[in-house]
Formats: structure tokens, sequence, C-alpha cells
């Protein structure tokens, strides 16, 4: 299949060949799908910029690829275009709630049902073998977060939304609670068309609410700040002055998709996959905080949540003790790790009793 604008397959059946698409999108669960070409230059600058400015903090990852997370032809030869699509996750009404009780852990709400990763992958590529089967050829590469891929970039040139001031992706119709994912082809399907503007007008609620003040300015996140990094990402200590800033949330945080207007018009997902497993959308942080490795592993099978490990589990969740009121039940728990064999969680657990105990 060439990968140039000289396709073997006439315009028109190419048109076709998108409505099948776009069918074949919603009967796998994909909530919209758009397609782009593989010019991320504007994308490329910002990006250089945001690593230069060191706002990715441990992720070496983020600059290890070079230019193949803006150029797709260098990580897929031959690409030409991109399929992006969407899928809504949202699954809970009771976020704010949680949030506000400052003895439950808050938990991303992407991350409450099963790993997202392989549910979308495997849709995807049943998604792909439908257009190579149809077009009679072509190469095709699935990704999910699973590649140095600038997704949120490619689903704007794709129509599927706008980078907000937050750098979220929100859709006019279905705000922001959604996954991404992307298909690499050297089928030159005509392009959806980009997003033409950007619809924040002047709100600042995603900016003003941030808990650690994140954000230096309208799209520009410091990752080094943000609870989504220092609960996820960050493997060594949070830092002392940003520990009370945290609050309960010990694995994400969605502050500034809860407060985005937008979001009035997300639509509730009925993928049984994503639905919150093991209580975690309303458990007490002493009643994590208790749980032994064994019963980690085995609640957060199958769960983005397992990524982060037992150890940064137990130090997130005492900085939610720590942050919480003075129980007798989370100072229980926490005087119960004092001796624990990790420094990191030690420390953690000492700072949190301080607090507490103050």
């Amino acid at each position: 299949m060439s990968s140039q604008d000289d396709p073997q397959i006439p315009l028109l059946e190419r048109q076709a060949l998108w409505r099948d698409v776009e069918r074949w999108a919603g009967e796998l669960g994909f909530q919209q799908v758009g397609v782009t070409d593989v010019d991320l230059g504007v994308h490329e600058d910002y990006l250089q910029r945001w690593l230069d400015a060191g706002y990715h903090g441990s992720m070496d990852y983020m600059a290890r690829h070079g230019s193949k997370r803006a150029r797709p032809a260098e990580l897929v030869p031959e690409t030409c275009r991109v399929l992006s699509l969407r899928m809504n996750y949202r699954v809970d009404e009771r976020a704010e709630a949680v949030l506000a009780a400052k003895d439950k852990a808050y938990i991303s709400r992407y991350t409450l049902g099963r790993d997202y990763h392989k549910l979308m992958r495997k849709r995807l590529a049943q998604l792909a073998q439908r257009i190579e089967e149809r077009a009679g050829g072509g190469r095709y590469r699935a990704f999910v977060d699973s590649a140095p891929v600038l997704e949120r970039a490619i689903a704007e040139q794709a129509g599927l939304g706008w980078i907000a001031k937050n750098t979220m992706l929100i859709n006019q119709d279905a705000g922001s609670w959604f996954f991404l994912g992307e298909i690499y082809t050297d089928l030159p399907l005509p392009p959806t068309g980009a997003q033409k503007s950007k619809h924040c007008g002047t709100c600042t609620a995603c900016l003003d609410i941030c808990p650690t003040d994140a954000f230096v300015g309208p799209f520009q996140l410091d990752a080094r700040r943000c609870i989504s990094y220092l609960t996820i990402e960050h493997h060594g200590s949070i830092d002392p002055q940003l520990r009370p800033l945290m609050g309960n949330r010990v694995f994400g945080c969605d502050d500034c998709q809860l407060v985005c207007p937008w979001n009035k018009f997300a639509q509730p997902s009925d993928e049984a996959d994503f639905q919150p497993r093991h209580g975690l959308d309303d458990s007490a942080l002493a009643d994590l905080f208790m749980w032994d490795e064994a019963t980690f592993l085995a609640r957060t099978e199958g769960s983005a949540i397992r990524r982060i490990g037992f150890e940064r589990w137990l130090r997130n969740l005492a900085v939610g003790l720590g942050n919480g009121p003075a129980s007798a039940a989370a100072i229980s728990a926490l005087r119960s790790r004092l001796d624990y064999p990790s420094e990191l969680v030690r420390e953690h657990v000492q700072w949190a009793l301080d607090r507490l105990l103050a």
C-alpha cells in the first residue's frame, strides 16, 4: 500500500470505506473516530519547549525517543495517516463527595475498573483487521499509551476536540472523561479535519482549582507539582511542602476535570470493565493502608493502580492519612507501619503521625 497521497483506492471508495470505519468503531464501543495526516509540527515545537523547561520531571521517557513522538512515520515507517478514537469511561457520580470526605481515599476515576489499555488495544486491533480486510491490505499499528505518541495532538488534529487550558482534550459534546487510542496506517484515508478553535474562552476554573498550583499558565502544566505525577510517576520522597496540598488524593487527581463546565455534557460509560471494583470508589484511607501486599496484588489485579507497586501505594496513603482527621483508626494504622522495611514508607508514616499528633 502506498504511503503517499497517490492511493491505489479511488477517492469515492475511500470515502465509502470511511463510513464503514465509523460504523465499525461504534460497534466496538468507541464514541468517535477521526483521522489526521502526520504533520504535527506545531505540537512538536510545544513539546520541545515543555521538555526544555524541565516540566516533565523524572519522566525521562518523554525525551528519550527524540522526534518519534511527534513524527509518526519515524515510529512506524510509511505511516501517512493516524486514526484517533475515544471511548467514554465516566462511571461514578460520587467523585466530589469522596473528595470532600477527608477520611476516604480519592482514586482517579479512570482507574477504578480494569486497566483500559488491554480492552482498547484489543478493540483497536479488531478495527484494524476489519479495515485491512475491506481495503485489501495496508499496514496498521494500534497504540494505547504504549509508545511515544502525541495522542492529544493527534486527536485535536483529527477533530475529536481541543487541547484545553488544563492540557486535557475536551470534546464539546462529551467533556473530557474519555480514553484515547490510535491506529497508525499507510492507508491514505481522507482526513476528517482539525478542531478549528479552542472553546475555553475566559474560563480559568481548572487553573484556579489545582490543589498544588501545577499550572504555570494556560495550556502549561508543570508535572513536577501535579498530583497525578507525584502519586503515579514519581518514585521517591514527595516534597514535604506539597504533601499537605495533596489532601486525600492517593492515586491521580481529577480536580481540573471535575470543575470543567464542559463536563456537564459527559456521557456515562456502559463498559462493564470500567465499573468500580473492590469498593475503590469509596474506601476509607485507614482500611486501604492496612492491606498487606498480597491483598494489594489481588485487589489491583488487572488495574492500572498496580503499576505503582505496594511501596508507593503505602507512601501515598500515608500522605492521605496525614491530611485527614486524627481518628483512632488513622493513628493506629500509621503506627502499625512505623517499622515497615521501606525507608520511603517509614518517612511518610512519621510525617503523617507528626501532623495528626501535633
